[in-house]
């Protein structure tokens, strides 16, 4: 298993909740960006650098995802495209995306994407706080001990 960041834009809390818990369970991270990013230094994490361009990181990390990979993004689009391969997304709020919710996610997005677009609604979501930095750590941990449970003849949740 291995773990794909959406690194551009990614929160700097939600950013080393995943450091801490990738080095206490062992899983290999690989940041993709558009601009060089600072990360931990060990072996388990690398960076990969890609040209700037509407949905560039998001196609690459598409390639790159396997089933049963996680790939940590906002972007709900690209959660759609990865948990069609298979894969796991999770949100820096602690949302984790499979098949049984991806597409009702983004229904619910296209449809606020609407309202804003018609100048029905205004604004985003809220700033990234606390309890956002607990929920992702929550649900990264219950993600990550289910999959490395997993291996050792359990299942992952």
């Amino acid at each position: 298993m291995q773990i794909y960041v959406d690194a551009d834009g990614f929160p700097k809390a939600a950013n080393d909740i995943l450091i801490r818990a990738a080095l206490r369970l062992g899983v290999p991270v690989v940041f993709v960006a558009n601009k060089p990013l600072r990360h931990g230094t060990s072996e388990l994490f690398s960076h990969l650098l890609v040209s700037e361009g509407p949905d560039i990181a998001d196609d690459r990390i598409v390639e790159l995802a396997m089933p049963g990979d996680l790939v940590v993004t906002a972007d709900i689009p690209l959660a759609d495209r990865v948990v069609a391969k298979g894969a796991f997304a999770l949100n820096p709020r602690g949302k984790l995306y499979t098949e049984d919710n991806i597409k009702g996610c983004l229904a619910l997005r296209d449809l606020l994407c609407d309202l804003r677009d018609g100048g029905l609604m205004t604004g985003g979501p809220p700033a990234f706080g606390r309890k956002d930095c607990q929920a992702f750590a929550e649900q990264l941990d219950r993600f990550l001990v289910g999959a490395v449970r997993g291996k050792k003849g359990g299942k992952p949740s």
